[in-house]
């Protein structure tokens, strides 16, 4: 979609996308002389000329293709997984109540380790990376609750 919208847009008002080129160009120190011959050298084929606006100006890639799929399953697994670890403790206890109290310890516990994990991924603070996926999930859990109090009572 953003490729056909820069397609157009060089199309339509070549000058001013070609200025925002020079500017990439700019901010890599080239003479105006330089910016000037590469532009024009650039936008003589439009296809490699949006592919470089793309990548250069706005920092996006064509995304392959094949990753779609992997994506896809990788989303409905983890919502297979993430679903079912607050419902197992419903099969292992005589009440509901008894469940619910398991359901919660066991999902804090699964989301302080997955926000440990990804702070530890994204170069977060561990300890308040950890906590704030936790605490979140449980507001999150608790606002859910509560709306199905409020419309269930």
């Amino acid at each position: 979609m953003i490729q056909h919208l820069l397609q157009i847009l060089v199309e339509t008002v070549p000058e001013r996308e070609k200025e925002e080129v020079r500017e990439v160009f700019e901010e890599y120190g080239l003479s105006p002389e330089s910016q000037h011959i590469i532009v024009e050298e650039l936008a003589k084929d439009k296809k490699k000329w949006v592919d470089f606006m793309m990548r250069f100006e706005l920092g996006l890639e064509e995304p392959n293709a094949n990753r779609a799929t992997t994506s896809a399953l990788t989303i409905g697994v983890s919502y297979i997984i993430g679903g079912t670890i607050p419902l197992l403790p419903y099969f292992f206890t005589d009440t509901p109540s008894a469940g619910l109290k398991l359901s919660a310890v066991i999902t804090l516990i699964c989301l302080f380790a997955f926000g440990f994990f990804k702070s530890k991924a994204t170069g977060q603070p561990l300890l308040s990376g950890a906590l704030k996926v936790m605490f979140i999930g449980a507001a999150a859990a608790a606002a859910a609750f509560s709306v199905a109090k409020l419309f269930g009572a």
